[in-house]
């Protein structure tokens, strides 16, 4: 499991330093101390400050599950940077954005720390505390109690500004400390002279009752623990004696006082009751720690010992209770149990690999292969066969043309099998800088991360999971990638349709729309070059023939009046260029435009207008059409494949709606009888600019998609 070690040492990262500062540090020793021993037991431990970072950082330690996928977890040591309630301020930010947390819940910390109200509730529920009063201020009247008295802030811990006073006077010295340094009210209490324990807490349910821990103060300085004796500065050798000298009858009358007392002010998991001991042996409840130290030398850790449990198991184990509040179980559920279908034993592969699937795709975004750098691409695609090989998946040469399509198979091929289909080249701009590979909490960014890599990475998780299992190669499946979606697949797109025409079903790697849309119909386009020539001419001067720009600008509107929304047509210049003599106007113009339609005989009917629109008299022109990327066609047989992956969805709450897309893709080239389907790689955004990213969640719930979809298949007729 990931566990989030979150504590308050040195950091002031706040918005603005406002009210009481907190005290109370762990040191790093007792932090590395509890990170070892969360590693020991088998979790991936990292440590953070509890400020105004931690939701961030958390995000990026433990980004968003996915339905069974176990959840990530912090071990709370935080004592809160500033303010009231300092304890309450980790795990109401926790209980806010959904993070289980080892230890108490805000009100149970709320209540501890107001010691005044966990008094009153204690004595509610008939449970021995001394006698106590409240000050709000100085210049107080004379208390009705006898002396000696215990003064301490209202709503504070590990014994901070604690005093025993004798006198009006001392009582006053000690009032006026506290409000001075803690601008907070005092508590005093009826001193109690006798013998002080301390009695841990483990568990919720069932919850175990330490034995009791004596602190032995020796016969110099206050019969109390200070803040000093808990820091090591006072010089005394404060002792811990476990089991105490305690008749059998006082400790288990301890322990029910304490367990009754965990009960009554809420707790969860551990908790430290500090109580006295008059010379009767009568028990009273001095305050609660819903926060007990984890340091070496503390009195928790001392009770633990003797029950048997050392420190690694001791922390171990708070993880364990957490879990069981939680998740009803010692440990949270596996993603998957260990059953023996295809389908359960590739998503459990998945499930314990996020970070291996992110660090992939870095790996993989790193490697550039934009559609014109030639080498790069030999590149990536040398990389891609390695992969394939490990595998134990072998190059079909009959469609590797070694320069714009490669298909790798398993050992039953994918005749009538399932072909997955992704580009390996990332179109855009050799002059334009790509963005840096980076995270958010939701996003990851990076060149060709949506469009090529994140697909990518998918189908090679995907196909892990099954191999991991030995269930690849039972599989009839081809992968095939091409390298010029940037071109329109100008080269590689009989070669695509040769090998879609022996598959069964075809998946094409493109992305996802968000928020979780796959692709199960596109529109065709088509890219035409047209070249318009007349005469040079002077400025201002008058010829017969109309000038080039006017008559190639009139032409343009006329196309435009072409496209309508409800007939799924448009059409639109996407480039223009001009040629002129020194000092005459325009002669010729080149200009790149796309029509985008529902069928091929529809863009049949466009071309004809378009060609009728330029018409035969006037200007020289020619209409080339520079690259045809025929339309997706919604099928039955595709609507089976889209109903089964949504079936899957479903299974594990991944959001998953179809719809038709603007765009074109390879997807247009599979044969009519075939089960296509489209944008099944992660959700993507903002492709082919700078800001191109994948959603992090979606990344692992794709390829789970794909997996559990790919592994149903094996063995099926």
């Amino acid at each position: 499991m990931k566990i989030a070690v979150v504590y308050n040492r040195e950091s002031q990262n706040v918005i603005n330093l406002f009210g009481q500062p907190n005290k109370e540090k762990y040191g790093k020793k007792a932090i590395d101390r509890i990170l070892n021993a969360l590693k020991k037991g088998g979790h991936q431990a990292i440590a953070l400050e509890g400020d105004k970072e931690l939701i961030d950082n958390l995000e990026k330690f433990m980004p968003k599950t996915m339905k069974g996928e176990t959840p990530g977890m912090v071990f709370n040591l935080s004592y809160g940077i500033q303010g009231q309630a300092r304890y309450t301020h980790v795990p109401g930010i926790l209980e806010m954005v959904g993070v289980p947390y080892v230890g108490s819940g805000p009100l149970a910390h709320s209540l501890c720390l107001d010691k005044v109200v966990a008094k009153m509730i204690l004595k509610q529920h008939d449970i021995p505390t001394p006698d106590f009063a409240v000050i709000n201020g100085p210049g107080f009247e004379p208390l009705d109690m006898e002396f000696p008295l215990i003064v301490k802030p209202k709503n504070e811990a590990v014994s901070f500004g604690i005093r025993i006073v004798e006198n009006d006077a001392e009582l006053r010295e000690a009032a006026d400390v506290i409000f001075k340094e803690y601008n907070q009210a005092v508590l005093v209490e009826q001193y109690i002279d006798g013998r002080e324990i301390n009695v841990g807490i483990l568990g919720n349910v069932d919850a175990e009752v330490f034995v009791p821990v004596e602190l032995r103060f020796g016969g110099e300085g206050p019969n109390i623990y200070t803040h000093e004796d808990k820091t090591r500065k006072s010089g005394r050798d404060i002792k811990l004696v476990c089991p105490p000298d305690l008749k059998k009858e006082t400790i288990a009358r301890a322990q029910d006082l304490a367990l009754r007392t965990f009960s009554a002010l809420g707790c969860y998991d551990c908790a430290r009751v500090d109580m006295r001991l008059d010379k009767d042996e009568n028990i009273y409840i001095l305050e609660v720690n819903s926060l007990p130290s984890l340091g070496e030398h503390g009195s928790y850790i001392e009770g633990a010992l003797y029950l048997g449990m050392d420190f690694a198991a001791l922390i171990n184990r708070l993880v364990q209770e957490a879990s069981a509040r939680y998740f009803g179980t010692p440990t949270p559920p596996p993603a998957v149990p260990a059953h023996k279908s295809p389908d359960e034993l590739a998503v459990n592969y998945l499930m314990g690999r996020r970070d291996n699937i992110e660090k992939r795709l870095e790996e993989w975004t790193s490697i550039s292969s934009r559609t014109t750098d030639a080498m790069a691409q030999n590149s990536a695609i040398e990389e891609l066969g390695k992969l394939f090989a490990q595998m134990g998946m072998k190059a079909n040469k009959e469609f590797c043309d070694e320069r714009s399509t490669w298909l790798w198979e398993t050992v039953k091929g994918c005749d009538e099998g399932i072909l997955l289909v992704g580009h390996m080249d990332v179109p855009l701009n050799p002059f334009i800088s790509g963005p840096v590979f980076r995270k958010d909490p939701e996003w990851i960014y990076g060149e060709g991360v949506g469009t090529s890599r994140a697909p990518m990475v998918m189908m090679e998780f995907a196909l892990r999971s099954l191999r991991a299992h030995r269930l690849l190669r039972k599989l009839p499946l081809g992968v095939l990638y091409y390298s010029d979606e940037g071109l329109d697949c100008r080269y590689s797109a009989k070669t695509i349709a040769k090998a879609m025409a022996k598959a069964k079903t075809i998946i094409v790697l493109r992305p996802g729309n968000v928020p979780g849309r796959i692709i199960t119909q596109r529109r065709g386009q088509r890219n035409y070059r047209l070249s318009v020539e007349g005469k040079p001419r002077r400025l201002g001067q008058v010829l017969k023939q109309p000038e080039v720009l006017h008559w190639f600008f009139s032409k343009m509107e006329k196309f435009a009046s072409i496209s309508s929304r409800k007939d799924r047509i448009a059409v639109s210049a996407v480039e223009v260029s001009t040629q002129a003599m020194p000092m005459l106007t325009p002669h010729k113009v080149i200009a790149s435009f796309l029509v985008t339609y529902p069928t091929t005989k529809v863009a049949d009917k466009l071309e004809k207008e378009m060609r009728d629109i330029l018409g035969k008299k006037g200007l020289r022109w020619e209409l080339v059409l520079a690259s045809d990327r025929p339309p997706m066609a919604k099928t039955r047989k595709s609507q089976q494949l889209v109903r089964e992956m949504e079936t899957i969805a479903a299974k594990w709450d991944i959001p998953l709606e179809s719809e038709s897309s603007l765009w074109p893709s390879v997807a247009g080239l599979a044969p009519k009888d075939a089960q296509v389907l489209c944008g099944i790689g992660p959700v993507a955004t903002d492709l082919y600019t700078s800001q191109e990213a994948v959603h992090r969640i979606s990344l692992v719930q794709r390829t789970l998609l794909l997996a559990e979809y790919l592994a149903r298949q094996i063995n099926r007729k």
